[in-house]
């Protein structure tokens, strides 16, 4: 029987991410053979990962890619329930692999069948880091874009390593103007969608939910009402507000953080004469890490962090 010594203790801790004394067990119970060890920790683990999805899981990383030809960019939250794990390697190659499935395969469901470069499912793969690490870990969600010509964009903020981070925004460009100018404006739009104070709910007006709009609505109209006037005065207070929320909320309709003088639909139009060929925005993705799930504390604040990184592009 070998040695168990602290080195082989601390080189399967590192292997499987599992904690020191748990390591320590499964080599005194396997002889010290670190195959076998790394084998029992994994079934110990299975045992367990049916018991842990329940617990909340709000943290982890959003990973993003873009394909070879720059035509088509994927995005997705994989959560895990503490910061720690999204700074783990296993985890964050875990990440990235499943961002690649999502180039070619659309939505959470289809993706979790799909199999990832190891050979194994995605499922398959997230089931054996919750039983490796030991936290509750899930696929939340995944979205892309693809243009026929044109980019797509990505931008992560807070880059928690190579393709990953705590925010993703991925813009797309169609146009058959030079590729290269395109990708450098669609980084740009996509750090203003990271960064804006108000990120956008939708590319256009025609996009916005009507759901949202209503609720919109009534808020004003609630908050006119109020102030005492005629139900015809709040009725013309009420379209004007409106117009000017949509302005806020709609990409391209906001001020270019870059350049607040310039709407980036101004910008998309100025990018057509630079490339000498129509420009489209088609569409952009935007996932912050946690968003919308109840995690306790407020998170960071990405709109200050990203409006200090243009300031100084």
């Amino acid at each position: 029987m070998a040695e168990i010594t602290a080195a082989l203790v601390k080189d399967l801790r590192e292997k499987s991410g599992v904690g020191m004394m748990d390591c320590k067990n499964a080599l005194q119970e396997t002889g010290g053979d670190m195959e076998a060890a790394m084998e029992l920790l994994r079934k110990k683990g299975l045992s367990k990962a049916e018991k842990k999805s329940g617990r909340a899981a709000a943290e982890g990383l959003v990973a993003g890619k873009v394909s070879a030809d720059g035509k088509t960019g994927a995005l997705i939250e994989l959560n895990a329930e503490t910061d720690f794990v999204g700074k783990n390697d296993t985890f964050q190659a875990a990440a990235r692999d499943i961002a690649e499935v999502a180039l070619t395969v659309d939505g959470v469901d289809a993706i979790s069948a799909a199999k990832a470069s190891g050979g194994q499912s995605v499922s398959d793969m997230v089931t054996n880091m919750i039983a490796t690490i030991g936290e509750n870990m899930r696929l939340r969600r995944s979205d892309r874009l693809t243009v026929g010509e044109g980019a797509v964009c990505l931008y992560l903020h807070n880059a928690q390593g190579d393709g990953v981070g705590r925010l993703g925004v991925i813009v797309a460009l169609e146009s058959a103007g030079d590729q290269a100018a395109l990708k450098e404006v669609g980084r740009k739009i996509a750090m203003h969608v990271a960064g804006t104070p108000m990120p956008p709910l939708a590319l256009s007006t025609d996009d916005l939910d009507p759901a949202a709009v209503e609720k919109e609505k009534k808020f004003l109209t609630e908050q006119a009402l109020e102030s005492g006037k005629p139900i015809g005065v709040v009725e013309k207070m009420i379209e004007g507000r409106i117009r000017k929320w949509q302005e806020e909320v709609v990409l391209l309709k906001q001020p270019f953080v870059m350049n607040p003088d310039q709407t980036i639909e101004q910008l998309v139009a100025e990018t057509a004469k630079t490339v000498g060929a129509p420009v489209a925005l088609k569409g952009f993705v935007r996932f912050a890490l946690g968003e919308g799930v109840d995690k306790g504390p407020e998170g960071p604040d990405f709109a200050s962090e990203v409006a200090a990184m243009a300031g100084q592009s």
